[in-house]
């Protein structure tokens, strides 16, 4: 959509985000317009959190929530978990029936989503008893079935392996025009995000295309990485990683 007139959604102009008295993010300046696949990068504490949860509040019921810590409850069931994005939408007494009684519409719903997570055989299966990876899915399920146009996700791929994670972010693409998504994974913001914020002491130091960036630009936006300690790969074992260019390419590089 380079290049097209795109309706902006939210705009920060100078503006300082915090908490209360405490400024985490100051002098802010930056927009995100309908469209946009930004990957929200930075150490922990760099203020992502802030960022993110202050585009929610600004956006409201356009916004698809996925938390960090996922704000299930562990002793519902994965159906009951995922039909909370819906709470609202839905009567006191149906919603309590719906713990008794699962509805069958909603049911049909959360089934299709599961399948589509992964998570098939797991709906009736208590949250606690999950993998830290399946209750990461169960928490996107839940932000997927409210079904906004906006997805919002507080490192929603952080407890899945390289595959899972493009294919969960290909699934919130699919159902969403636009995200805001942060993750740690350099390479995943290059292959599949159209742009890359960067957040490093708390101030904004990348706002850019994906496809104009290096993994090189990104590794400073953590300091405190430190460098290997052991010799590194001999020649043939590094000639067997694959590069960037060499990873799926949704979105981001030609």
């Amino acid at each position: 959509m380079e290049g097209e007139q795109r309706r902006l959604l939210v705009r920060f102009d100078d503006e300082d985000l915090g908490h209360g008295a405490q400024v985490v993010l100051p002098r802010l300046a930056l927009a995100l317009h309908e469209g946009d696949r930004v990957a929200l990068l930075g150490q922990s504490g760099a203020g992502k959190s802030t960022l993110l949860g202050e585009l929610r509040r600004r956006l409201g019921g356009q916004v698809a929530w996925c938390p960090q810590h996922h704000g299930l409850v562990p002793q519902l069931a994965v159906y009951h978990n995922v039909f909370m994005g819906r709470l609202p939408e839905h009567s006191t007494l149906a919603n309590l029936w719906n713990l008794v009684r699962p509805l069958r519409g909603p049911w049909r719903e959360v089934a299709a989503l599961c399948d589509a997570l992964g998570l098939a055989g797991l709906m009736r299966r208590p949250v606690g008893e999950l993998s830290g990876g399946q209750r990461q899915r169960v928490a996107i399920a839940r932000a997927l079935y409210q079904a906004r146009p906006l997805f919002l996700g507080d490192e929603p791929v952080a407890s899945v392996d390289p595959h899972q994670a493009l294919r969960l972010l290909s699934l919130i693409d699919a159902r969403h025009t636009t995200s805001v998504v942060a993750l740690h994974q350099r390479e995943l913001a290059l292959t599949h995000f159209d742009r890359v914020w960067g957040l490093r002491d708390g101030r904004l130091v990348i706002d850019a295309r994906a496809n104009s960036l290096t993994l090189a630009e990104l590794d400073e936006l953590y300091p405190d990485a430190k460098a290997p300690e052991h010799d590194p790969l001999p020649d043939a074992a590094a000639a067997a990683m694959p590069s960037v260019d060499a990873l799926p390419c949704a979105r981001g590089k030609p």
